[in-house]
């Protein structure tokens, strides 16, 4: 379906080329009368000739279940003030969240980008420490950084959500998604962007922000990443700025995976672990914040409830807006996580 705000930007397409675009439009969710929350989605491949398909990791653009894999989705609420600041979602698209987000002043996208690789690590190299770390460097930058994978520009995270924003800058005027671009919008102004995903994407945002500096970092049940050293490395970003979030009966918690992680981030120096089911906003000022709201006792739903359930609202709005400067207290190394993790 093409809605009114879709139609609005069309008046400028050729005809002859209507037809091979109107697919790409998402669904806009506000009123006929209040036309101003824009969603917006477009395949990879529709806006960028030099996207590539990578079999070999199991990255297509093939169509399933009625939708193609490099659908990438936008959404951004004009009817609140902008914080100036453009997520970058590094998982599927969740609107539940997205829309929260958007309400609260935030730009978001959800690019495609060559992240299908985690299947195809030989078992030899998984848990060798200086592995995955590397393959998820090179899907961010789509610089050579391991020789397990060949991931072009083109196809990186990087790259891909540039190629994105300059499109919705065009596309979508209301919007105003320039104002994270230079002045001759040939590049990203990654001051601007706060990296987040969920467990695959969430390792990927921190070990992306290792590299790149960015706004800030938002890890939910993440970031994990087994035996390896990058969370330990120097990095671009502040620590200060890394937020995470996960539930205590999630697999990645119980078996000492993401406070590992955490603990190597340097999360500690900014505050104790807070369980926001005995807290509130501003938590402490922490950057570490576990739940151990009821799943009956399922680890697989403890593993994304913590960005499917409105009910974390009041958490989502702290990870993603709290002055970055303002930090809690520094403790000791969590004496119940263990840091010496066994392979898988």
């Amino acid at each position: 379906m093409v809605t009114k705000l879709c139609l609005t930007q069309m008046k400028a397409i050729p005809l002859l080329i209507l037809a091979t675009l109107l697919p790409v439009f998402a669904d806009t969710h506000a009123s006929e009368e209040d036309n101003r929350n824009h969603v917006l989605s477009v395949r990879a491949s529709v806006i960028n000739p030099l996207a590539r398909e990578h079999p070999e990791i199991k990255f297509t653009f093939a169509e399933v279940k009625g939708k193609h894999q490099d659908l990438q989705h936008a959404i951004v609420d004009t009817r609140v003030a902008s914080r100036d600041r453009l997520v970058i979602w590094l998982m599927s698209y969740n609107r539940e969240l997205s829309e929260y987000l958007a309400s609260l002043g935030l730009h978001l996208i959800q690019p495609h980008y060559a992240n299908r690789w985690f299947s195809t690590v030989p078992k030899e190299t998984h848990d060798t420490g200086e592995c995955l770390g590397d393959i998820r460097l090179e899907a961010a930058t789509g610089d050579d950084h391991s020789p397990l994978v060949k991931i072009p520009k083109p196809d990186g995270l990087a790259a891909r959500s540039l190629n994105f924003v300059q499109w919705l800058a065009k596309e979508n005027p209301q919007g105003k998604w320039e104002r994270f671009l230079n002045e001759k919008q040939t590049a990203l102004l990654w001051d601007k962007v706060i990296l987040s995903g969920s467990s695959h994407g969430s390792t990927t945002s921190a070990r992306f922000a290792k590299h790149q500096r960015v706004a800030r970092v938002v890890a939910f049940a993440g970031p994990r990443d087994q035996l390896e050293s990058w969370q330990s490395l120097p990095s671009a970003t502040p620590a200060n700025r890394y937020f995470g979030f996960t539930h205590v009966l999630d697999k990645g918690w119980t078996a000492n995976h993401y406070c590992r992680s955490w603990q190597m981030l340097g999360l500690a120096k900014f505050g104790p672990l807070v369980n926001v089911e005995k807290a509130k906003p501003p938590f402490e000022n922490s950057r570490r914040l576990i739940t151990d709201f009821d799943v009956d006792g399922n680890a697989n739903k403890a593993h994304g409830i913590v960005v499917r359930d409105g009910r974390w609202k009041e958490v989502w709005k702290y990870l993603y807006t709290h002055p970055v400067g303002k930090v809690g207290k520094p403790v000791p190394p969590d004496p119940d996580c263990t840091m010496k993790i066994l392979p898988n």
